[in-house]
């Protein structure tokens, strides 16, 4: 048997799972796992099915199968490979924490990805590529050449065959051009509970204002900066007793795991974008 995911999305309708599930029962396929939403708000319809079929099925056959009821409820459809591992490119500053843990998450199988290269605009995880054998690409941002560093992010980009970019701290802002040529496949993590304490040094915000309550934000990368759908969110309580570096070493671990989910419900085909928001199946 051959593993898939279906994503779609159309206007609600009735019929239309049945119309789905009724053609790739025809195939012989069986259904391992099926999510759906309704946003009543905009009246349209998500749906994400993972499906094992026959191996003399392929993704063509799959495809061809669902064109009736696609092409009948107008709907805007992804059919993944479930067999093909995901190749991400990562990139980094100098804070390597997010980086770090979303290495180990790999390695021991939580998260089922290549790292295709690690993208740096200082040496400072140089080392880190190194040892875990992967590509390391320092693209300096120097004044007046931004566009051209991009132009170079996006080629590696390119080259790898990469199907996410996750800037697992990257301190530097894409600019429009980038940001839309990777729409739906750039996450963000925010180090902070967007939109609150936007900026500089936010811990440094939080900690002025004396909040109970930080957190962290993973966001689909978009022209506006920090506005982009959020994936996924965490927060923790702190207190008054807490100084400024215990709440990073508070929000680093956060940053980590969020991002670290994020990329993961991305790249098992769990987010759809819906507006400015995310539909996100468990």
């Amino acid at each position: 048997m051959s593993d898939f995911v279906l994503t779609l999305s159309c206007a609600d309708r009735p019929g239309i799972v049945a119309g789905v599930t009724t053609e790739l029962f025809g195939l012989g396929a069986n259904i391992a796992e099926s999510n759906q939403f309704w946003d009543r708000d905009t009246g349209k319809f998500f749906m994400r099915i993972a499906f094992a079929a026959p191996d003399a099925v392929g993704k063509e056959a799959v495809e061809r199968a669902l064109t009736p009821v696609v092409e009948r409820f107008e709907m805007k459809t992804a059919i993944a490979d479930a067999a093909r591992v995901p190749r991400v490119v990562i990139m980094v500053s100098k804070f390597d924490h997010t980086l770090l843990h979303l290495l180990y998450q790999i390695k021991v199988g939580w998260m089922r990805a290549e790292v295709a290269a690690i993208i740096s605009n200082h040496e400072d995880a140089r080392g880190i590529a190194e040892a875990e054998g992967v590509p390391f690409y320092h693209f300096a941002l120097e004044k007046g050449r931004k566009a051209e560093q991009e132009e170079k992010v996006l080629a590696v980009v390119k080259e790898t065959g990469a199907d996410l970019v996750v800037l697992a701290r990257y301190m530097q802002i894409l600019s429009d051009t980038l940001a839309t040529r990777l729409y739906g496949k750039a996450i963000n993590i925010h180090h902070s509970f967007l939109p609150s304490f936007k900026g500089a040094k936010p811990y440094h915000q939080a900690h002025e204002r004396g909040v109970k309550i930080i957190g962290a934000t993973a966001h689909y990368v978009t022209p506006d900066l920090d506005e982009g759908p959020i994936i996924e969110q965490e927060t923790a309580r702190v207190t008054h007793a807490m100084s400024p570096d215990d709440l990073i070493a508070v929000g680093r671990d956060i940053e980590s795991r969020v991002l670290a989910r994020a990329v993961k419900s991305h790249l098992e085909n769990r987010v759809m974008l819906n507006g400015h928001k995310t539909v996100v199946f468990a």
